[in-house]
């Protein structure tokens, strides 16, 4: 049984034969392997095209920022997972990347989604400064979670969010989503009534809009770079194994309490 329309299965990514792999139209050995960074070849990936110069180098600088950030729920799972089954780096691996949701990782789509909806209503005519307040508003009222603000470490500023501001401002690719990321900064303030700290999400969200990256296809550049981070921890875990230390201390911060000590 067939499930959904019948159409012509495509695809436009690659199609290998036996003496030759075609990657979006170009050679992968002859024209691709020793010309481009991985960087260069996971935007042709997603895209079908290869990136600029600005858009390779942002694409760089998003993932060396969002790649690694210490010993995070994300990595402690993978690193205990392959405590428990050192054969399995592949399983390790994705024991990680399943926890890479919004609590941990970012909000970096949200983020994207939330200024482009922003953007749209000041290519319609209305002020931008106006629409960050009125979003925001509408968030709170709401009782939803402003994404792209907020860090439980960085404060009163995450670092890595200034840095990317800055290089977007001195590189000369701040445009509408930047400027909107501001204007979302300063409505936070007057919403919340109090300065909240622009996390790293939202500019990596703006900078990727403002470079013509597709909101889809913002999601995978903090998977792409944590991948990383949780390879090395997964490295480091072989050389000098702390994942079952991990477990013995999650164990011993729990109070077992039975059905007669605190009902429920």
């Amino acid at each position: 049984m067939h499930i959904g329309k019948t159409h012509v299965a495509i695809t436009r990514i690659c199609n290998a034969s036996a003496d030759s792999v075609e990657v979006r139209g170009h050679d992968l050995c002859r024209d691709l392997m020793g010309r481009v960074s991985f960087t260069e070849y996971f935007y042709l990936l997603l895209t079908g095209r290869e990136p600029t110069d600005n858009q390779r180098y942002f694409l760089d600088l998003l993932l060396i920022a969002i790649a690694e950030h210490g010993m995070m729920p994300t990595v402690q799972a993978a690193r205990m997972t392959l405590a428990a089954d050192p054969d399995s780096l592949q399983g390790a691996l994705a024991a990680g990347l399943l926890g890479c949701g919004p609590v941990l990782v970012g909000t970096s789509e949200r983020c994207g989604r939330l200024l482009a909806e922003a953007q749209a209503r000041v290519s319609a005519g209305n002020d931008a400064k106006l629409v960050a307040v009125e979003t925001l508003e509408g968030i709170r009222k709401a009782g939803g979670k402003l994404p792209g603000f907020g860090h439980p470490v960085h404060r009163p500023t995450d670092p890595r969010a200034e840095r990317i501001l800055e290089l977007a401002d001195a590189r000369g690719v701040s445009g509408p989503h930047v400027r909107m990321a501001r204007d979302l900064r300063a409505a936070a303030a007057e919403v919340w009534g109090k300065p909240l700290v622009m996390n790293v999400s939202m500019p990596i969200a703006a900078v990727l809009l403002d470079l013509e990256f597709p909101v889809a296809m913002i999601k995978a550049v903090p998977l792409l770079a944590r991948a990383g981070g949780l390879l090395a921890h997964l490295a480091e875990e072989q050389q000098n194994p702390i994942g079952f230390t991990l477990a013995a201390h999650a164990e011993a911060a729990v109070v077992y309490q039975n059905n007669d000590e605190g009902g429920g």
